[in-house]
């Protein structure tokens, strides 16, 4: 978990104590607030020690059994701020995976260019509906997510329509070791490697391979995707991280300029793809 988040935490932890402590109705301890609110004594602790994150729910008992209900406003915001920033999984995917593809289709469709490093998997802006779904399934198993497989690909799916718009810009960066992946059966695998192939020479994409042997600048970190100069979005095992500060997109940018210095683009790029294809085919 980030440092920030955990500061972020930690200080509505703090606030929290706080307003045990001073309760109008006098010093409440943790065993007495517990009691009141029919929870464990062990949720006090952590939530005051910003080891649990609270939901809407745990502030507003929170606000009302320490008798001051007009606080919960701004205990709110202070959760709002922090979990903006730390999008979970747990928590995006309770629903399951569609929702979570139509809140991408919504921010992309604001966006005019997206600068994309796919170190994990192929881009979602160029999978192919068979490799999709190999994708949500492996995920909706990690999770124990709702399965809701084809919802989340026709999601995927409708979202590619944007690179058919004019004015639109994918600046892709896929490391080569994406291609040899085996998170899908061959024939899949080679279909999807056939996709990439055909999208090379298309005005709305600039896709550039990052070859095996390239050398590299800086040491591959997590897949990203920057949405214009407003946001860029960190994929994580446990979380999505949401990112919209000024100096913290301009290092994105930096980081995704660098990489591109390494990686092949137009023929040279096919030219790998179709390396990796007939490997597999052989």
């Amino acid at each position: 978990m980030s440092t920030d988040y955990q500061r972020a935490r930690e200080e509505l932890g703090r606030r929290l104590r706080e307003l045990r402590v001073e309760s109008p109705d006098g010093r409440l301890t943790g065993v007495d607030l517990a009691k009141r609110l029919g929870w464990q004594q062990s949720k006090i602790s952590k939530l005051e020690n910003g080891r649990q994150t609270p939901t809407d729910e745990d502030l507003l008992a929170w606000a009302r059994a320490t008798g001051q209900p007009a606080v919960f406003g701004e205990l709110r915001a202070r959760l709002k701020g922090f979990e903006s920033h730390i999008r979970s999984w747990r928590r995006q995917l309770a629903a399951g995976h569609g929702p979570v593809q139509e809140t991408w289709n919504t921010l992309v469709s604001n966006a005019r260019t997206m600068h994309a490093l796919s170190n994990a998997a192929i881009s979602g802006m160029l999978q192919t509906a068979d490799y999709a779904r190999y994708i949500f399934e492996h995920h909706t198993a990690l999770q124990n997510a709702p399965r809701d497989t084809e919802d989340a690909v026709r999601a995927r799916m409708k979202r590619q329509e944007w690179l058919y718009l004019p004015g639109k810009e994918l600046k892709l960066l896929m490391h080569e070791s994406v291609l040899w992946a085996r998170v899908c059966p061959p024939e899949v695998l080679v279909a999807q490697l056939d996709r990439l192939l055909g999208v090379v020479g298309m005005d709305t994409v600039r896709m550039g391979i990052l070859p095996l042997d390239a050398p590299l600048r800086l040491a591959l970190g997590n897949s990203f995707c920057m949405l214009d100069q407003r946001l860029v979005v960190v994929e994580d095992w446990h979380a999505e991280l949401w990112l919209d500060d000024g100096e913290t997109i301009a290092l994105y940018r930096r980081v995704w300029d660098t990489f591109a210095e390494s990686a092949v683009f137009g023929a040279d790029a096919q030219q790998v793809i179709a390396r990796v294809r007939r490997s597999i085919t052989v």
